[in-house]
């Protein structure tokens, strides 16, 4: 067994347990103790070498910054806000009420990673001349520029529906044929042979039913991606639901809520991939009356690198960011169409808004 010994005063020795005083396990002391002596043997080299082994410059950050891929929302108002799409290398939660539209973006990231943005042709089909190179982005085939990635789908709520998929991708895939003529000369023969199981067959799908699995996939994630380099955005729908449900020590919950947020940045940074969480609201008591917040309260806020939150604004869905380092706060509209469950802006919501 694991103690702590301390000398209390001249022939006597106080012996305590880490869960006494520290309030963590025998096993998270050990981990701290083999962390701690690894790194700061600093008269080594290689203890040294270890810590500085990630450092870099300023220049290089903001050169690393202007190079980021990021994965667009099908929405030019929205990607403007969000500096071109969604970041990789970052964390970003989207939360709203029921309806919103936060499960369309889980599927949009999931198989757009993967194909042809929608809006951005529509505006092709009013304008013939419109440079091509406007009418691709990162989540289009690497053949063409794009990420060409894979996703990884966590649904904790079940509420993932593999028809509704298979319907975005085959309007994906007709789309991409409607317009192939706009498209590289030889890229005729890939579309052509593009088939919706090929989308479906890029999303990795784990349904979650406790926050016990949530946290072992949370720990697993970095080996499986790893194993699947190709993978560019995980999508989790929704971080919340089981630690609303099953946890009555709140202090735990907020322990294992960062440690969870922490690895996924880690992973995000690691692997150059997006990550994004979907957040439920819940009821806020404060200055007297109640609001809607996103849930999982304060603390969680800081957690993600990006905070979006959806709302009605009377019958108009809109976008607003609510924290970001380097983005402004800011909003825009968007509409969730029925035949393509996209996001996009007001001109085209002629093709079937819900």
């Amino acid at each position: 067994s694991f103690m702590i010994v301390g000398v209390v005063d001249k022939g006597h020795k106080a012996v305590l347990k880490p869960e006494d005083k520290l309030k963590i396990s025998e096993n998270e002391a050990l981990e701290i103790l083999k962390a701690a002596s690894h790194g700061c043997r600093l008269d080594s080299f290689e203890g040294s070498h270890a810590i500085v082994n990630g450092a870099q410059t300023a220049w290089e950050m903001l050169h690393d910054e202007a190079m980021l891929t990021r994965i667009t929302t099908s929405c030019t108002d929205l990607d403007n806000i969000l500096g071109g799409g969604i970041s990789c290398k970052e964390v970003t939660e989207i939360g709203g009420v029921p309806g919103i539209g936060k499960t369309q973006f889980g599927y949009l990231f999931a198989i757009l990673d993967f194909c042809i943005n929608l809006e951005l042709l529509l505006l092709l089909r009013g304008n013939r001349n419109y440079r091509i190179q406007l009418a691709v982005n990162v989540q289009i085939p690497a053949d063409y520029g794009g990420l060409g990635g894979k996703a990884i789908y966590i649904d904790t709520e079940g509420s993932f529906m593999v028809e509704r998929a298979m319907q975005i991708a085959e309007a994906c895939i007709k789309d991409m044929l409607e317009y192939d003529g706009l498209l590289r000369k030889d890229s005729q023969t890939r579309h052509l042979k593009m088939q919706p199981k090929e989308l479906l067959g890029n999303i990795f799908y784990f349904r979650i039913c406790s926050y016990t699995e949530q946290i072992a996939m949370i720990n697993f994630l970095e080996k499986f991606v790893s194993e699947h380099k190709d993978v560019k955005v995980v999508i989790i729908d929704s971080i919340t639901l089981h630690f609303r449900q099953d946890f009555d020590d709140m202090a735990l919950r907020t322990r294992v809520l960062s440690g969870m947020a922490l690895k996924l940045m880690k992973l995000a940074k690691t692997f150059s991939l997006a990550v994004v969480l979907l957040n439920q609201v819940t009821t806020k008591y404060s200055e007297g009356s109640f609001h809607l917040s996103l849930a999982l309260g304060d603390s969680w806020s800081h957690a993600c690198t990006n905070r979006v939150i959806l709302y009605w604004n009377g019958n108009e869905r809109y976008a607003y960011i609510d924290k970001s380092p380097s983005l402004r706060s800011a909003s825009a509209p968007y509409s969730v169409l029925y035949n393509f469950a996209v996001l996009c802006n007001h001109a085209s919501r002629k093709l079937g808004e819900i």
